[in-house]
């Protein structure tokens, strides 16, 4: 995963063990994966691990990061597939 400053604000998808996907927002990607597959991350994930981020997107603002969160937790798997899809290039 690529090094990020500080003050990057990012959505990232996690692919859990299971298959399931698993979005949020950290300013620390790398720091926020390792807390997911050590237990310390979100309830949902705990009991899917391991976990690997397969998509992030980065922001300018917090505010965006949360709303982008906020309105790809709102689509069906298959919208957020062709969500990440289209925006390829954010893989981590």
């Amino acid at each position: 995963m690529d090094r990020m400053p500080e003050e990057t604000h990012v959505l990232y998808v996690l692919e859990c063990s299971d298959g399931t996907l698993y979005a949020g927002y950290t300013n620390n990607l790398e720091r926020r994966v390792k807390a997911h597959n050590d237990g310390r991350g979100a309830k949902y994930t705990r009991a899917r691990r391991p976990v690997r981020c397969i998509f992030c997107e980065r922001f300018e603002t917090k505010r965006e990061a949360m709303q982008a969160e906020y309105a790809f937790k709102q689509l069906r798997r298959g919208q957020k597939i062709g969500y990440m899809t289209e925006r390829g290039g954010g893989k981590p």
